[in-house]
């Protein structure tokens, strides 16, 4: 495996670079943004960079930001002095603290308040705080990987979100790609969900029928590899022994009913979608002056690919989609390489 990180599975390019950076991260101290949809796997990579780390033998502390009111999300993270509210009776250790000497992970970091976003940029250029209620400064030596599966710089339009505390955190940075973006990892991540349950039912796991792989690699998985997962986990449950077959998936994966779209607070409309998309792209291209082919292009590759998906790789389906013929539809599938996605 040419990867440090453990319970990752995949070999694509999109990966083989995720690792790279990886292990290229953990020979440092700095702080580390981990960014990419939910279910992309940023919580291996923060625990793969801690263990291949100098702080390896140091403790590694997980904090869900997003999950803790802010006055409890304060006190896990900072601790409290006896008597700093009604239900403290002792004093207690935060997180922080808890992780001195080794590397503590803040996921969702986009949820906390900008109240304790003010602590947090003390502590990452300082390497000190103070408990809730009390005065006496604590110095830690804490390493900070944070992740987010928010766009933080808009966060920081937003006002949401400091732009002092985002320039802070983002020191190293590593996006993880949607499962979609590496859909040829999807049979070995099939094959390795299928062990591990087959593993803890105590059966030998089964093999995946081509169909089955096939439907797999073609879906766009709003929910990457975690959902990926639960329908492995599902079709082990259903299944009567021998192969799992094309008919244990859901509906939404064999085509059947429309696919699952995940809607998330804050979605923005499709006007605001697509002028950050065009202000991306251009920010991913500053020095060239053929801009309007090379992104063009690279829509036009998406466009193509999302629609075969969606046609099951039928292409008089998908040309009668795109509103184009078939023998044009062929060249753009050859011009762009997606050739394995037709059946």
């Amino acid at each position: 495996m040419h990867a440090p990180v453990r319970g990752m599975v995949g070999d694509s390019d999109a990966m083989r670079r995720v690792y790279a950076l990886a292990r290229r991260f953990a020979r440092s101290n700095s702080t580390v943004l981990l960014t990419g949809e939910t279910g992309t796997g940023k919580e291996l990579v923060a625990r793969a960079i801690h263990d291949n780390s100098t702080r390896a033998d140091g403790p590694y502390v997980r904090v869900n930001c997003g999950a803790l009111a802010e006055s409890l999300l304060e006190s896990e993270l900072f601790g409290h002095a006896r008597g700093a509210f009604t239900s403290a009776i002792e004093n207690r250790t935060g997180r922080f603290e808890a992780a001195h000497g080794g590397t503590i992970f803040l996921d969702e970091i986009n949820s906390i308040s900008k109240h304790l976003q003010v602590k947090l940029l003390r502590v990452l250029q300082e390497q000190e705080f103070e408990r809730v209620g009390d005065t006496r400064t604590i110095r830690v030596n804490t390493r900070v990987i944070a992740a987010t599966n928010r766009e933080l710089l808009e966060e920081v339009a937003e006002d949401r979100f400091r732009e002092d505390l985002y320039f802070r955190l983002n020191v190293l940075s590593i996006d993880l790609p949607p499962l979609r973006e590496r859909n040829e990892d999807i049979p070995q991540l099939a094959e390795h969900f299928t062990g591990v349950y087959a593993a803890r039912d105590g059966k030998s796991p089964p093999k995946l029928a081509a169909d089955a792989v096939r439907l797999l690699s073609r879906y766009s998985f709003p929910g990457n590899v975690r959902e990926l997962q639960n329908y492995i986990e599902r079709a082990l449950a259903l299944s009567e022994g021998g192969a799992l077959t094309s008919d244990l998936l859901p509906d939404h994966v064999r085509g059947v009913r429309p696919p699952l779209r995940l809607v998330r607070s804050g979605d923005e409309d499709a006007d605001d979608l697509r002028r950050k998309l065009v202000r991306r792209e251009l920010s991913d291209s500053p020095g060239s002056t053929d801009v309007h082919p090379e992104i063009i292009g690279r829509l036009e590759r998406e466009i193509l690919l999302q629609v075969l998906r969606a046609a099951q790789g039928v292409q008089t389906k998908a040309a009668a989609r795109l509103g184009i013929n078939r023998n044009t539809l062929h060249k753009k599938i050859e011009e762009h390489g997606l050739s394995s996605e037709v059946r």
